[in-house]
């Protein structure tokens, strides 16, 4: 994406549209965010087991317009008012970024204000300082959203360093792809949370992948393999199901844990984000909270509504990107894979 300069200021619309949640926020530089709506496509796709990227792009199509509308109207203003417009230009579903990509410079253009394309991990990364209490960098963050698990050092605002990442299945995938195998309904990884509370600790242990050697990449496939094995097993013992998803919870929390607190002694700080949707993961919020009150170091957690995907996230980031006097050009140009790393840090605009 470019970077040229522009001298702008004004609420920023967000738009998120990267895959099946269509989010739309507006937020100011000055007063923070004034407001958001969210309309998931679950329901659409539950019929599936999983989001059909047609069908995706389809609804983003309908709901888009109308979210935006909604949104202004919550935020007492209209598109006049607004002193730019970002959008999730990737990573995502292509289909379905072209959507929100086009939508929002078609806009950006009609009012003659910046556009600027998101990065979506950068959003997610971000997503803390909409809290009260916001992280100052340096901080570690902890990006487990969808197909991402990362551990990424972050010395300034845009400026970012790959800790880890993973080799195969993320966090949120192994989540969602064990619980399709143990029959669990769609979406697959809060449905196997909630199962694996009525689960005995400790009846089933797996391993926790990749924490008996150096490093920080994150490797889930195996440790879906062994669930299955033990699914296929113990199917039909009394309790063996939420057993085996509470082993599986358990086998994912620590690894994660075991991960962050190498990624904090590698990098001497002693802050550490989590952000994207296994970030609302009730266990690993708990364990982590306790983690940091024992060991001297402190956490920091978006509000869950911002765990997953959203327009506020979107709108934040783009609005400190407009505010460092970067935008892009008028060209609809969306990024399906997109390095983190290779974003501008704003203290260079």
């Amino acid at each position: 994406m470019s970077n040229q300069k522009i001298a702008k200021s004004g609420p920023v619309l967000g738009v998120e549209s990267s895959c099946d949640e269509t989010g739309v926020a507006v937020f100011d530089a000055e007063r923070g965010l004034l407001a958001h709506t969210l309309y998931s496509q679950i329901k659409m796709h539950a019929d599936y087991g999983g989001v059909v990227p047609e069908l995706a792009s389809r609804d983003h199509v309908r709901k888009l317009l109308p979210l935006i509308r909604e949104t202004l109207s919550k935020a007492g203003m209209t598109t006049r008012d607004l002193g730019g417009v970002a959008y999730t230009a990737g990573p995502g579903l292509v289909g379905a970024l072209l959507v929100g990509a086009s939508c929002a410079r078609a806009l950006a253009w009609a009012l003659d204000v910046p556009a600027i394309g998101v990065h979506h991990m950068e959003g997610h990364l971000l997503a803390p300082l909409l809290e009260a209490d916001p992280p100052q960098p340096p901080f570690v963050a902890l990006l487990v959203s969808g197909g991402h698990s990362m551990l990424t050092e972050v010395t300034a605002i845009g400026k970012y360093r790959l800790l880890g990442d993973t080799l195969d299945d993320a966090a949120g995938e192994a989540f969602d792809k064990t619980a399709k195998l143990m029959g669990l309904p769609y979406p697959g990884g809060p449905a196997l949370a909630k199962l694996a509370e009525t689960g005995t600790a400790g009846k089933f242990r797996f391993s926790r992948p990749m924490t008996d050697r150096p490093g920080l990449d994150f490797s889930f496939s195996g440790l879906k393999t062994q669930v299955l094995l033990a699914y296929q097993k113990h199917a039909d013992e009394p309790n063996a199901k939420a057993d085996i998803a509470r082993g599986f919870e358990d086998a994912i929390v620590e690894t994660l844990l075991i991960k962050c607190r190498r990624a904090l002694q590698e990098t001497g700080t002693s802050r550490l984000v989590i952000a994207g949707g296994v970030g609302a993961n009730r266990k690993l919020r708990a364990q982590l909270a306790d983690a940091a009150q024992r060991e001297d170091f402190r956490v920091y957690f978006p509000r869950l509504e911002f765990c997953t995907d959203n327009g506020a996230m979107i709108a934040l980031a783009g609005a400190l990107r407009l505010k460092a006097g970067l935008h892009d050009d008028a060209a609809i140009k969306v990024a399906p894979r997109w390095d983190l790393q290779s974003l501008a840090p704003l203290e260079a605009a």
